[in-house]
């Protein structure tokens, strides 16, 4: 019997001691005990063509189909879809390292905003950098997120907190999406806080935001989704209820900062607006992730904030998890939360959420796209999916979480294309 000639493709990733597929990701974000299926397939190889996955499976019955000029052998090693990150605000000039240390010795942070620090602080010198210096602060943080194996970010804006300087830092996350090998996903965030010329003035400036900033993000086509801290002391629940709206009416979806501090209802609202996701949900209360699994709505929990804020309380992840809402894992990224990788999400997630590192991962790759609108492109190594990779440098995803304070990741590939290779680098 003849044998058929083998395919020619651009690249084989081969003999993965966990190959983690994520099958079905496609379909949705996985919830509950699902989380935990991984599609793990032990010496598992992939067969990739012009950036895309055209076949999955052990390597012996790949290598009887396939070949290739560009083998990646992963023996010993764990290959994976790379991280999403879906909640991050990349786009800021200068830093609160003094802020931090208030925190240490007490001082809450919204004290500090009513002060004229945290957001407000970061607004203030935001306004005043050029578009070219943002972009320069921008690249290297995503430099950063890459060699610790993130390819897709949402970020969003607010802090510029007016017309002018809300487009400003949009107009930088495009050139960023649009220069960097990572791929970002834009949020616009006017309602991140009530800038100091509209202090005691909140319902004007929802107005500004419905009737003026609204309709230009819209306009340039600036970003996808609209979002809002819903917080005591910052954007009430009728408040934020009109700006979500007023997004969606312009085609942005809402997202929303709920519940992070106080346990204001926000989580209900994003129910309500039928958000794609409702973010912190610390103190969210039982009755709001109950309509949260009810709606669909993905709880994007950040433990790296809860640990930055010093908070002593995190998101009930296992509730969510036990109720079904889908659940994904973010940094949160920002000027008072350094956390540049999804590594210490999950080590944080596993040690405080008492989330397993399955479920970490899972929230942490495919949940994260669909939070963001991409769980149909990336997240999982599926057929037609694009080949945006993860090779970690130890023998089982569990080491996730176990072993922390440490890059795992060794080699990264974008589009299939390798943009990351640690191991080479410190072999140098």
């Amino acid at each position: 019997m003849r044998r058929m000639p083998k395919k020619m493709v651009d690249l084989l990733i081969e003999n993965a001691t966990e190959l983690i597929t994520l099958q079905g990701g496609s379909l949705g974000p996985f919830v509950g005990r699902g989380m935990d299926a991984l599609g793990l397939i032990r010496k598992g190889s992939l067969a990739i063509h012009k950036g895309r996955i055209v076949a999955i499976g052990t390597g012996r019955r790949l290598r009887r189909k396939f070949e290739s000029e560009r083998a990646i052998d992963a023996t010993g090693k764990v290959v994976m879809p790379s991280f999403i990150d879906p909640h991050t605000h990349i786009v800021f000039a200068g830093f609160r390292e003094d802020e931090f240390e208030m925190r240490i010795k007490g001082i809450p942070y919204m004290k500090l905003l009513r002060k004229g620090g945290g957001i407000l602080k970061t607004v203030k010198e935001t306004r005043r950098a050029t578009e070219p210096k943002l972009l320069e602060n921008t690249m290297k943080t995503l430099d950063i997120m890459l060699k610790h194996g993130t390819t897709t970010v949402e970020a969003k804006s607010g802090y510029g907190l007016n017309i002018k300087d809300e487009i400003k830092c949009l107009k930088v996350l495009r050139q960023a999406d649009e220069k960097h090998k990572v791929d970002v996903t834009p949020t616009f965030l006017g309602a991140h806080a009530i800038p100091p010329e509209f202090k005691g003035r909140v319902s004007e400036y929802v107005d500004t935001i419905v009737e003026e900033m609204l309709p230009k993000v819209k306009e340039l086509n600036l970003a996808k989704f609209c979002d809002v801290f819903c917080e005591k002391g910052v954007f009430n629940i009728d408040q934020s209820r009109r700006i979500l709206l007023a997004g969606s009416e312009h085609g942005l979806m809402p997202k929303i900062h709920a519940d992070e501090m106080t346990p204001l209802g926000g989580a209900e609202l994003a129910a309500e607006v039928k958000a794609i996701s409702a973010d912190h949900l610390v103190f969210a209360s039982k009755k709001g992730v109950k309509e949260l699994a009810m709606v669909g709505v993905c709880a994007v929990l950040l433990p790296c904030s809860s640990f930055a804020q010093m908070l002593g309380k995190y998101a009930d992840a296992r509730e969510m998890i036990n109720m079904n809402v889908p659940v994904a894992l973010g940094t949160d990224y920002n000027p008072s939360c350094q956390a540049v990788t999804q590594q210490l999400s999950i080590a944080l997630a596993c040690h405080q959420m008492r989330m397993t590192p399955s479920e970490c991962v899972a929230a942490s790759t495919i949940n994260a796209a669909h939070a963001i609108g991409l769980g149909q492109d990336i997240g999982s190594l599926e057929l037609g999916k694009k080949a945006d990779i993860a090779i970690l440098g130890v023998p089982s995803h569990r080491f996730l979480g176990y072993r922390f304070g440490v890059n795992l990741v060794e080699k990264v590939l974008k589009n299939a294309k390798l943009v990351v290779d640690n191991a080479a680098d410190r072999q140098r």
